[in-house]
């Protein structure tokens, strides 16, 4: 026994001593952890849910027999397409930490898929169950299509199928429409802020009756910009009625059950949108022909109404007073028809002694201007009249021939007659001129 305690003393076998503070024991262990479990998928019943105002979610994975602490950073959670909730089934992806404040070790979580139902299914049963707790699924709030829409706007891709159908369609059963698109992605990153873009700007402009938001056919993820709560709470809020055209018959979307209307394709929105011209004859004409049979029915109804209350004799007596009414009428259109007449008959004498006085005046003016010019002409005679010349001393001879002009015309014993200016003379020539 000596030897062995002397061997001892002169060689100490007891391992040496590494002193650790917690916060290295902790560093220690979260580096260890960190190598092991750099990655891994824990699955588990999600419990004690809670979101910091920081945006980090912090929750429990438990199974009956364990459990463990998780956190998931806004970072990472809001690309999620659901939102986590206690109860719920989940494989979670992270890797394993140390929060070395309290010396507990917990998964950061960056990935989690639930078990049983696909991700973007419960994002879709999550969102549906939230927005239509708050009412906006309610048939109290949509709103009635106009019935004969002239503007419409369209929010949906520029290059895809939905909206040369739409075009087509619209264009054809009613040509004359204005129609406007705000071209817009449908799928992928950007595609959500377009979409909402576009139905924000038919909002405010109040320029269209309506509008139609929606793409063609595809699967749930290409569907999925119109599951978002964006697109959902951007319908909503229009001030316009909104029209979801989303995918094919089978597909639902959540902007299928904010939106006023649901059209099952983009080309059967068109038809229920916009009425084809024949329909609209068709139906003015059933309109007027059944407006035509109320009115008779109505009359009939109120005739025989007033003949069983034996009103025929207050009819009779009120047709005799309109009767009445209706000949002094007659009457006074009589005497204003004779007062007329008599009144035009002495416009017409009057008029006529206008005409005959003017047509007096006349008279007298063309012989007044008949008399100046014959006593013109008088005057004129008489300047050229031989009775004056008779005047001034001179005489007129004639003889059996005429005028005499020559002496030798009256040779002796001719007889000669001698006018002078007063009188005149019988002669007889007893000479000729030497």
């Amino acid at each position: 026994m000596g030897s062995v305690e002397q061997f001892a003393l002169e060689f100490d076998l007891t391992p040496p001593r590494r002193i650790y503070t917690v916060g290295e024991l902790n560093a220690a262990i979260r580096a260890a952890l960190d190598a092991e479990f750099r990655e891994v998928w824990v699955s588990g019943e999600i419990s004690g849910l809670k979101l910091a105002a920081s945006g980090h979610y912090y929750f429990t994975l438990k199974e009956p027999e364990a459990q463990v602490k998780c956190v998931a950073f806004r970072s990472a959670h809001r690309y999620w397409k659901f939102k986590p909730q206690d109860g719920l089934a989940v494989l979670a992806r992270g890797r394993i930490d140390v929060y070395e404040p309290r010396g507990e070790y917990q998964l950061q979580v960056e990935t989690l898929e639930p078990q049983g139902v696909g991700a973007l299914q419960l994002a879709f049963e999550q969102l549906k169950r939230k927005l239509a707790a708050e009412g906006l699924f309610a048939a109290g709030r949509k709103r009635p299509l106009p019935r004969f829409p002239r503007h419409i706007g369209i929010v949906t891709s520029p290059r895809g199928a939905a909206i040369a159908d739409l075009v087509q369609i619209l264009s054809r059963r009613f040509p004359g429409l204005h129609i406007r698109l705000f071209p817009a992605l449908v799928q992928g990153e950007g595609s959500v802020e377009e979409v909402c873009r576009g139905i924000q700007f038919f909002s405010q402009s109040q320029w269209p009756d309506l509008i139609i938001v929606g793409r063609g056919g595809g699967s749930l993820e290409d569907l999925w910009t119109f599951n978002e709560e964006a697109v959902a709470r951007a319908i909503a809020a229009c001030s316009v009625p909104v029209v979801s055209a989303v995918g094919h018959e089978t597909d639902v979307t959540i902007a299928d059950f904010v939106a006023d209307l649901r059209a099952p394709t983009p080309s059967a929105a068109a038809e229920m949108v916009v009425r084809t011209r024949q329909e609209l004859l068709d139906r003015i004409a059933a309109a007027r022909a059944q407006g035509t049979q109320a009115v008779r029915y109505r009359l009939a109804v109120l005739e025989r109404r007033l003949r069983q209350q034996g009103i025929e004799r207050a009819l009779g007596a009120l047709q005799r007073r309109v009767g009445r009414g209706l000949q002094r009428i007659d009457e006074r259109e009589y005497r204003l028809r004779e007062r007329l007449r008599a009144e035009l008959a002495a416009r017409g004498r009057a008029r006529r002694a206008l005409d005959a006085r003017l047509q007096g005046c006349d008279v007298r003016l063309r012989l007044a201007r008949s008399r100046g010019a014959l006593d013109r002409l008088a005057a004129k005679l008489s300047t050229l009249s031989p009775l004056r010349i008779l005047e001034r001393g001179y005489a007129i001879v004639s003889g059996e021939a005429g005028i005499l002009k020559d002496a030798g015309d009256a040779p002796p014993p001719s007889a000669i007659h001698v006018r002078l200016a007063k009188g005149e003379l019988d002669a007889v020539v007893r000479r000729s001129p030497s």
